[in-house]
């Protein structure tokens, strides 16, 4: 399928695409092309719809949380062992 922009730099989805996919996308630019990724009107629900139960009573505020301590554990992790190979290449 090959779509034009109008005078205004719109793009017009076909009815088809917005009945499948919805009306509202995330942008990617990379350096060859851009990708549309639909955007749910409840991300949340979607993502609990791919996992099944497994965040079943978590809200949104304790997975932020939980992601945001797994990313601080994750990088301190990550300095660890950049310092211990710093210093196992001063010892050599």
């Amino acid at each position: 399928m090959i779509l034009e922009t109008d005078d205004s730099g719109r793009l017009s989805l076909p009815a088809k695409l917005r009945e499948q996919h919805g009306d509202r996308f995330h942008i990617v630019d990379y350096a060859d092309r851009i990708v549309l990724i639909p955007i749910d009107d409840d991300p949340l629900a979607a993502v609990r719809e791919a996992v099944g139960d497994a965040f079943d009573g978590t809200s949104a505020t304790e997975l932020k949380r939980q992601a945001s301590e797994l990313a601080r554990e994750e990088i301190e992790a990550e300095i660890e062992a950049r310092e211990r190979r710093q210093n196992a290449s001063e010892d050599s």
